[in-house]
């Protein structure tokens, strides 16, 4: 199965801590540019990049999802996909659903349709999309 894999393009620590708190995420593995064993290549990030994340590994619902800093460039871009969760019971849809529209855009909100009890569609404060589910 493909893991997905997101650059927070500067914005991945304060990811991380989010999706700690919103989704109960963990943190399985995380490296800063300046743990490397190797260093960058020349002008592949911005000086002062050392603490930015390289690489890191989140468990989020039980699956792994990527992510790093990547280039560090300040313009992360997510389009063409959302990540998707399926919520245990209506409980945790809700609760899931609003953490993640907390300083995000709801782009469909969560409730019944002809396919499940709850589903909603958000992007999240960093401009990642979500679909919660709770299958009928």
């Amino acid at each position: 199965m493909p893991t997905p894999y997101l650059f927070f393009d500067g914005r991945c620590e304060e990811a991380i801590e989010f999706y700690k708190k919103a989704l109960g995420a963990e943190v399985k593995m995380m490296m800063r540019y300046k743990e490397s064993p190797e260093p960058p290549p020349p002008g592949m990030v911005p000086p002062g990049s050392d603490n930015k994340i390289m690489h890191s590994c989140l468990a989020i619902n039980g699956e792994d999802v990527m992510a790093s800093d990547g280039c560090a460039q300040g313009k992360p871009k997510f389009e063409g996909f959302s990540l998707s969760i399926n919520a245990k019971n209506e409980a945790e849809a809700d609760r899931v659903f609003a953490a993640l529209a907390d300083r995000g855009e709801v782009r469909m909100p969560l409730g019944k349709t002809f396919f499940a009890k709850r589903f909603g569609m958000v992007a999240d404060r960093f401009g990642v999309g979500w679909m919660i589910i709770l299958e009928a």
